[in-house]
């Protein structure tokens, strides 16, 4: 993560975040996303289902209901990263394949 000046172990993917990225990726060792928390085009959208910023571990869970047209219904845990890229965990966030 350029810039990330915390722990590496900080930046590990777990509950979910691996996965999607496995799917979005194909299954290649690096995917590369952009990401808004405005919609553009062709992006899907992460919707926020519980913030734990205030509780231990930080972060939150997201939602990823369909991506490429398949409905996943998949909930990750974004770790606290999340709010240092945005300066908060933002209600959605909408990411494409870059």
């Amino acid at each position: 993560m350029p810039g990330w000046t915390g722990n590496k172990a900080d930046l590990e993917m777990v509950e979910g975040a691996d996965a999607m990225l496995d799917y979005v990726g194909n299954d290649n060792n690096e995917v590369i996303l952009a990401l808004s928390e405005e919609p553009f085009e062709g992006s899907a959208m992460l919707k926020l289902i519980h913030d734990y910023s205030k509780e231990t571990g930080g972060g939150g869970i997201y939602l990823l209901e369909d991506y490429g047209g398949n409905k996943l219904n998949q909930e990750m845990w974004l770790c606290e990263v999340t709010a240092w890229v945005f300066g908060k965990l933002p209600p959605s966030i909408y990411f494409k394949k870059g």
